[in-house]
């Protein structure tokens, strides 16, 4: 009896598993989270929201060094909206602080773990402080040549698009581009991505706290990425709740629009 429960307990363990992290081509090389449930996570302890916003960098930390480890290429997180202006703010200022202080105490570990930073999002329109702090991290990990974790700090994906769309048409106007010569590489090469090159498509995507919308983010490029959603709150994903997506992705067949 008690080697039949053993044996169960095996099978389930071998079934959320991740392969071995040497087969590469089973990691999805490019993951973005929506990280969803900070507030909640505060206030089902009978907290202030910034203290959830607080935890949830804690959250990033691990999550950071846990998949550069397994071989994720990029990892781009959501880290403030377009539409997060709308908050109060006290909350407001407090999440443009966070990225000051995120930096100040992680950026030796980025280092150390040959992590790059790179932000896309309106980043000229962020207080001087947080814009010097996100400038300053991106320059100390230049030289790095690992996983690129990649912010959205004030991004808006219909924004982005809106911008490349100008982009696009003053070259037009400008005689710099023939109208028929716009495709999708084109478009791409105008989309703050272009510069993840050939990781600009997101392969997966996950989603915390329950929620499962995209919430105006990397519309064109989630065009054929999976789909992750899981009930946890942010600040309670750790790095067994990510290997657990994986494994998850893993076990799909992405198809393109093909059979």
């Amino acid at each position: 009896m008690i080697n039949f429960f053993k044996k169960k307990k095996q099978e389930a363990e071998k079934k959320n598993e991740i392969h071995p992290f040497d087969k590469l081509d089973e990691i999805p090389a490019h993951v973005a989270i929506i990280m969803d449930g900070n507030g909640r996570w505060a206030q089902k302890k009978l907290l202030p929201r910034i203290a959830g916003h607080k935890e949830g960098m804690n959250t990033v930390k691990k999550i950071t060094k846990r998949s550069s480890q397994i071989g994720i290429k990029v990892l781009t997180l959501y880290a403030f909206s377009t539409e997060n202006w709308r908050r109060p703010d006290p909350e407001v200022n407090f999440l443009m602080q966070l990225p000051v202080d995120f930096f100040d105490a992680f950026v030796p570990d980025l280092i150390k773990e040959n992590i790059k930073v790179q932000v896309i999002g309106f980043t000229d329109q962020l207080p001087a402080h947080t814009q010097k702090a996100v400038m300053q991290a991106i320059e100390d990990t230049k030289n790095n040549t690992g996983m690129i974790l990649n912010f959205a700090l004030n991004y808006g994906s219909r924004s982005e698009m809106i911008e490349a769309t100008k982009q696009i048409a003053k070259m037009v106007k400008d005689n710099r581009l023939d109208s028929e010569e716009i495709d999708e590489t084109i478009f791409e090469s105008h989309l703050m991505t272009a510069s993840l090159g050939d990781y600009q498509e997101v392969d997966f995507m996950i989603r915390t706290s329950g929620e499962e919308r995209m919430s105006n983010f990397l519309l064109w490029q989630n065009a054929y990425s999976e789909f992750y959603f899981t009930k946890e709150l942010w600040p309670d994903f750790n790095e067994q709740s990510l290997e657990n997506a994986v494994s998850v992705y893993q076990k799909r067949h992405r198809r393109f629009g093909a059979l």
